[in-house]
């Protein structure tokens, strides 16, 4: 019985770890067929309209359904801010996300999503959802891990180094993968510079929406109807700005094949069951520790490239891809150690306020 209870104890403290490893494995995937997606022609405002449309539709019904008795009523303040969030986040991150996609490489796409981690850091500490003290060693642990990991995705996107010899499985398509390693290869370098600074901005989009979701979540405590709420408001603004930039009809027109497919994976998998995912783990842990494990995604695409797609692991990407742990550690590390403390400190007041009840009670 006791070893049923502490496995569940451990399930439990253990969930917001495994949500953000699941949400990595999704991300994944994203950029590679939101790139072929849209390589093949498909618009980006209309690809994002799409994805928003999947998600509505797939997210409403277990929002109605499930949280049915946790529904209470929506202020029309509450639904402003929603709506400036999904506004802020939501469809400006997506749709500068895919219009830098179009002027860089999807490799590079995912590599600069590390910035993430370091953005929404400052963010939380300019909002007062996070406290660094440099004195203390779990502070020293969060900043020093949050510039280990940024400086580990500069060294995995920019630093090759030599192949791997003993992982080399595929050997007749060094010259393909030597290609594949240029990472500027097919762009101009005004697009290249372009690219990166519309993904720089999605990515501080995006950072604000993490830190933006700790204060929704308190006030309205439905999870998946916060989730279905941005997704919905995004919709109606993406629709908006697509048909602003797109009129033509066939534009509009989506096939049994791979855009389908890609929208449906970004709609449903990856805008409405991860969003969903991360607003949970920002109310258990914060956005800053949500925001940590964006580098894995780099990590997981890189093994499933190796493994499927036949591309050459590089000591260089190895080397960054371990700075990239190291750092998560750490930051992960200081926040567990400020939670321990932050324990320790209600269970001593605890302690204390029924000592002095006894003792007024004699």
């Amino acid at each position: 019985m006791r070893s049923l209870v502490s496995y569940a104890e451990a399930m439990e403290v253990h969930k917001p770890y495994i949500a953000m490893l699941f949400v990595q494995c999704v991300y994944s995937g994203m950029a590679l067929f939101s790139k072929a997606a849209i390589s093949r022609g498909m618009n980006p405002p209309i690809f994002v309209f799409y994805r928003q449309a999947f998600a509505t539709i797939a997210m409403a019904p277990f929002a109605f359904f499930l949280e049915r008795k946790k529904a209470v009523p929506l202020s029309f303040k509450f639904l402003f801010k929603v709506f400036l969030i999904s506004l802020s986040g939501i469809t400006s991150s997506l749709n500068l996300y895919y219009i830098a996609i179009n002027h860089i490489s999807a490799t590079f796409a995912a590599a600069t999503t590390n910035t993430i981690p370091a953005v929404t850091l400052l963010f939380a500490l300019f909002f007062g959802y996070e406290v660094i003290s440099v004195r203390k060693m779990e502070g020293i642990a969060k900043l020093v891990g949050a510039v280990i990991g940024f400086s580990g995705a500069l060294v995995y996107a920019f630093v090759k180094g030599p192949a791997m010899k003993f992982m080399n499985w595929y050997p007749q398509n060094a010259q393909t993968a030597k290609m594949a390693s240029n990472s500027f290869q097919g762009y101009s370098d005004s697009e290249w510079i372009k690219g990166s600074f519309v993904m720089l901005s999605a990515n501080i989009a995006w950072s604000l929406w993490l830190v933006l979701q700790a204060s929704i979540v308190k006030e309205y405590p439905a999870k998946l109807r916060i989730t279905s709420l941005q997704c919905f408001f995004s919709l109606i603004q993406s629709g908006l700005w697509a048909v602003a930039m797109e009129r033509k009809a066939d534009a509009w027109k989506l096939g049994w094949n791979l855009q389908l497919f890609s929208v449906a994976y970004c709609g449903v998998i990856v805008t409405g069951m991860t969003y969903w995912l991360q607003i949970w783990t920002v109310e258990k842990k914060g956005p800053v520790f949500t925001a940590m494990f964006t580098p894995l995604a780099l990590i997981i695409t890189a093994i499933f490239s190796a493994l499927v797609w036949k591309e050459a692991l590089h000591w260089g990407s190895v080397g960054g891809a371990i700075l990239l742990v190291v750092g998560l550690y750490c930051v992960l590390w200081g926040k567990n150690k400020e939670e321990d403390i932050k324990s320790e400190a209600i269970e001593q007041r605890v302690d204390i306020k029924e000592e002095t009840n006894s003792a007024s009670i004699c």
